[in-house]
């Protein structure tokens, strides 16, 4: 799953970088970024993205197809195999701040056709495998190709849709349901063929139709000035950012130095691709990458663990990837509906979707408990339905919750450092419930303990989201000098132009469709103001009639306009963000 400084007057989106591609590069003051289209080519790289999580995120989860061939072929315990799906979900995530160097120096869709190669590689690789130690080191490979080809892709998605966006990330994560649904049934077929070796070798050509997908997400255009240029490749430099030395220049240079230099490339890094500075300033940030990181722990396991689980009970191993292919198909079925039911007018703004993810993740944990009844086909049925319910939900609502967590400019940097922690728990899960197997011999020890993990971080999260909002109430509205001033208050996820009127110069707002807006009165003299609600970003464009100001919007900023002490001046010498 995938730094930036904060946008002031400019406010334009992240990510923008030397392709002009969104997601390629710092945001920062200076750049004019195209509107999200909402549809168009976006409906194709929402398709590409769909198909990029199906063969990314679901992927780690069908190696449970082969855990028994894995530890027959390598004589290894359940902890010891339990490692290679573990090492290749956490890597997928950990590699988030190495992606994001990437996305800035060459693009996202260079970025998700390069994870397509690796990840494609890893598998052909892990063919050759001869020792279980060598399975490890290509599942790295592997899970480095998944984070790769992922994370950028969810970040293209999130630039090409603004007012659709919760509808676009609850569609785009069937992709996962897609791949749980159609994979384990694919491996099932592959080993029953091929044995896990050629099953393997298939699947690793598989994955470079990940590299047809990053080719179809275009860049949305962008334009820079020279001295925009400047600032952009100066701040895109990273931790590359020393000048080219030649040899005697660098045995001149102490160790001192190089040391000194080396640490300040390494903070430079640390603060533009992990949100650290966001886990101290963001309270609901914070409450949400711990509950997110705990829930991990317990989240991903009952998907290793649900085959091997009903084959060691005398399921057949047909029957048992049936079990899979059902809860992908649930997800199917379930997140189309979660993506229309979400993305309604009401929903938006309303700052309940974490109350809803959370739910969902208490349902999800306590549905874990269902498979210490029995390991019966019909047991285990009901199981995957119930879990497969919850995790349409929890899968519509992940990046959804984020975004409404932190402003979109920081979205890239704060789903960086969420990854990284989730990484560690991700790491460590599996092979702790193979732990848990091979000192009791049960497999129905681990969905208890999964149980008690996913549903306190659900508990976690009601509570702390509680806590937030109550205190929220009690601060009150915003300062009062913004109380006084008379405004017209648009709804979330609107965008509208501020242009002279044709009736004796009067200015006049327009709406793009599907917004609303009051207005208010004024209480100091008449004089006009403009008062955004959260989530709005915008930049200052010249008039064309005369050379009179003009306000155009786009997504993730809050401002106010109050010409009153600056006569028939530009707007952008009034307009201030208070965020």
């Amino acid at each position: 799953m995938v730094p930036l400084q904060h946008h002031h007057l400019t406010g334009l989106p992240p990510h923008n970088g030397p392709t002009g591609e969104p997601g390629a590069g710092l945001s920062g003051n200076g750049y004019a970024q195209q509107v999200a289209p909402d549809g168009g080519w976006g409906w194709v790289v929402l398709v590409a993205t769909i198909l990029v999580l199906a063969l990314t995120l679901a992927f780690p989860s069908c190696i449970g197809i082969f855990y028994t061939e894995l530890q027959a072929e390598f004589s290894s315990s359940n902890t010891e195999t339990s490692w290679v799906p573990a090492i290749m979900t956490a890597v997928l995530h950990a590699g988030g701040p190495l992606c994001s160097v990437l996305v800035e120096r060459f693009g996202c869709r260079v970025t998700v056709m390069v994870g397509g190669v690796l990840s494609g590689l890893g598998m052909v690789v892990s063919a050759l495998a001869r020792t279980i130690t060598e399975l490890y080191i290509t599942s790295i490979i592997a899970g480095l190709g998944f984070c790769l080809s992922f994370q950028p892709s969810v970040t293209m998605m999130g630039h090409y849709f603004l007012r659709r966006r919760a509808f676009a990330n609850a569609l785009s994560s069937t992709g996962t349901a897609l791949g749980l649904s159609t994979l384990p049934l694919l491996a099932n077929f592959l080993l029953g063929q091929f044995g896990w070796r050629g099953s393997f070798l298939v699947l690793g050509g598989l994955l470079l139709n990940c590299c047809v997908c990053g080719a179809v997400m275009r860049p949305l255009g962008a334009k820079h000035s020279g001295a925009q240029r400047t600032l952009t490749n100066k701040a895109a430099q990273g931790l590359s950012k020393q000048p080219i030395k030649g040899p005697l220049q660098q045995e001149k240079e102490g160790l001192k130095a190089r040391l000194r230099t080396a640490f300040s490339d390494l903070v430079v890094f640390l603060r533009r691709h992990m949100a650290f500075d966001l886990l101290v300033s963001n309270p609901r940030y914070r409450a949400y990458a711990l509950g997110v990181t705990w829930m991990m722990l317990g989240f991903v396991v009952p998907l290793v663990y649900l085959v091997p689980y009903a084959t060691a009970n005398g399921m057949e191993q047909d029957r048992a990837a049936l079990l899979m292919a059902v809860l992908g198909l649930v997800n199917i079925a379930v997140r189309p509906v979660a993506a229309v039911f979400f993305g309604l007018p009401r929903f938006r703004g309303s700052g309940c979707f974490v109350y809803v993810f959370a739910v969902a993740l208490l349902v999800n944990g306590l549905s874990n408990s269902i498979c210490g009844a029995a390991a019966t086909f019909p047991v285990l049925l009901i199981y995957v339905v119930i879990f497969g319910l919850s995790m349409s939900v929890i899968g519509s609502l992940l990046f959804t919750v984020l975004m409404e967590t932190v402003e979109m400019s920081r979205f890239p940097s704060a789903l960086g450092l969420i990854s990284m922690l989730e990484s560690g728990t991700l790491l460590i899960g599996p092979p702790l419930a193979g732990m848990l197997v091979d000192s009791t011999g049960h497999y129905s020890y681990v969905f208890y303990a999964c149980s008690v993990t996913v549903s306190s971080s659900g508990l976690f999260l009601i509570a702390a989201f509680y806590y937030l909002d109550r205190q929220k109430k009690r601060a009150g509205p915003p300062a009062a000098a913004y109380q006084q001033k008379p405004a017209i208050s648009l709804v979330p996820d609107c965008q509208y132009s501020h242009v002279p009127s044709t009736q004796g110069g009067k200015p006049a707002i327009s709406l793009v469709p599907d917004c609303q807006y009051s207005h208010v009165p004024s209480t100091q003299g008449g004089k006009p103001a403009i008062s955004l609600v959260p989530d709005c970003q915008y930049s200052h464009v010249p008039s064309t009639q005369g050379g009179k100001p003009a306000i155009s919007l786009v997504p993730d900023c809050q401002y106010s306009h109050d010409p009153s002490t600056q006569g028939e001046r530009s707007a952008d010498t009034v307009c201030v963000t208070n965020v």
